[in-house]
């Protein structure tokens, strides 16, 4: 199965192409000229298709970043995602940006994203704990030696690993997780909803 995973929600997009848990192709993107990476979505997924040679109606998933994370980013993936997997009758799968991370934590994974507000967005033991204080989440820190992968905000106070000081390959990530929940689950593309921890901004 061919699946593409796109991902708009962190601080660089990635856009990947794969045949079931193997890649095939993949890019990352970054904010160009003062345009967010968002704006870069559709025309690098009409490139990694055409460099790999396949047509839309070649795929047999589509997969993306949930959140949390920016909010705009949150749209435009989930939204392009439900509308290519509409359009091509194929699942769509969501996985949300602290489960990608967390596999690249270590053993006994934290991940800790900035969600302002003095909070952080949290995941610990594999689960997701939503916006926490960050008092709250240096004291479940300490029940024991936690790998934290958190962003360069919260390494000053966290400490920890940032993920923004390294080229990890969140995209593959996500590509391979989807499959995984594609295996497992019936992933329509009715069901896939941005995963709003906190509500967007007003204004």
């Amino acid at each position: 199965m061919k699946i593409l995973a796109f991902d708009t929600c962190l601080d660089k997009m990635y856009v990947t192409l794969s045949e079931d848990e193997e890649i095939l192709s993949s890019k990352i993107v970054t904010n160009k000229d003062n345009k967010y990476h968002s704006a870069f979505l559709i025309s690098t997924i009409k490139e990694v298709l055409k460099e790999n040679n396949i047509e839309p109606k070649d795929l047999g998933a589509i997969a993306t970043n949930i959140g949390p994370g920016s909010f705009t980013g949150i749209r435009a993936c989930t939204t392009v995602a439900r509308t290519m997997a509409q359009q091509l009758n194929i699942p769509a799968v969501g996985i949300s940006s602290l489960k990608i991370l967390e596999q690249h934590a270590g053993e006994n994974p934290a991940v800790a994203l900035d969600a302002r507000k003095n909070c952080a967005y949290f995941i610990i033991n594999g689960e997701i704990k939503g916006a926490v204080q960050i008092e709250e989440v240096e004291q479940m820190l300490k029940a024991k030696q936690y790998n934290l992968l958190t962003d360069d905000k919260l390494q000053i106070r966290l400490g920890g690993t940032s993920y923004q000081k390294d080229n990890y390959p969140l995209g593959e990530t996500l590509a391979k997780l989807a499959y995984r929940k594609l295996k497992s689950e019936e992933c329509k593309w009715q069901e896939l909803k941005p995963l709003y921890i906190q509500p967007p901004p007003m204004g």
